[in-house]
């Protein structure tokens, strides 16, 4: 039986389909099997790195393993990286902001508070300006809350989103592509009008009421049917790129993928 894991990271790596040959980047483990499994089987193309200083073009299983075990497929080093893809546009990272408001700017910096002495620091807003506005990005949220999909707007903006309040007159904003969010009730992306956030696929199980209820803002319902299952192949590859199981501990008690009409695992 699937968990509720396998489920995110094969819908993580729909979010990853592409004909295109650019860099997938999945930051944690759900988002990086994903963009494993999406190499492995309907995008080819996806190019990827071992998270130290090389492309590579086959997945790097994750978790304890041999320096040497890995297919190099060039140098890149952290400065070559930033020249041939991030700032090209040709990446698609997928990472795991601690707020998103509806606008889809996110947070990772500090919470609450003022700028000067806020009540908690955080990691600080890092690369997520730049990788913002000159890459496609997509998020994975474990736990779907209000605290994480916040009422009004983030406490502190690390990434632009398509709030127009903060646009700058005369800014290059091409580059900006925001695209899905995958969390532990549904799949939402960013194709309402004006880039509103809808709810394009429901989890096994979940209802819209029960995404909006953990949702601060309004979403659109789109949802067109349940988020598919991993396939007995997919499962297979997911297997393989994490020998260890740490997909197993990503979620609170490893749900099964389907859950009861009364909330319960079934």
């Amino acid at each position: 039986m699937a968990t509720l894991a396998e489920l995110c990271i094969a819908a993580v790596a729909e979010a990853f389909r592409t004909d295109r040959e650019i860099i997938g980047t999945g930051i944690g483990p759900v988002p990086r099997l994903g963009v494993g499994l999406a190499k492995m089987t309907h995008s080819p193309g996806l190019m990827m790195t071992d998270g130290e200083a090389y492309l590579v073009e086959q997945p790097v299983p994750i978790g304890p393993r041999g320096y040497n075990d890995r297919k190099a497929a060039g140098y890149l080093p952290f400065s070559r990286f930033f020249d041939s893809a991030v700032w090209t546009g040709r990446r698609h990272a997928m990472v795991t902001p601690t707020q998103i408001d509806r606008f889809g700017q996110t947070n990772l910096s500090a919470l609450g508070g003022t700028h000067e002495q806020p009540k908690v620091q955080m990691l600080g807003a890092r690369g997520f300006p730049g990788n913002g506005i000159y890459h496609p990005n997509s998020m994975f949220i474990p736990v779907h809350s209000t605290r994480v999909f916040v009422d009004g707007e983030v406490d502190r903006v690390s990434s632009p989103g398509y709030n127009p309040a903060r646009r700058i007159a005369g800014g290059n904003y091409s580059g900006l592509e925001l695209k899905r969010i995958i969390t532990n009730l549904c799949v939402m992306d960013f194709g309402g009008a004006d880039n509103a956030i809808r709810v394009i696929s429901l989890h096994p199980g979940v209802t819209f009421a029960e995404v909006q209820d953990n949702t601060g803002f309004e979403l659109i319902d789109a949802a067109e049917g349940e988020t598919p299952l991993p396939t007995d192949q997919q499962l297979e590859i997911i297997a393989g790129l994490d020998p260890h199981g740490i997909r197993h501990k990503v979620l609170a008690d490893n749900p099964p993928a389907r859950r009861s009409k009364e909330g319960e695992a079934a």
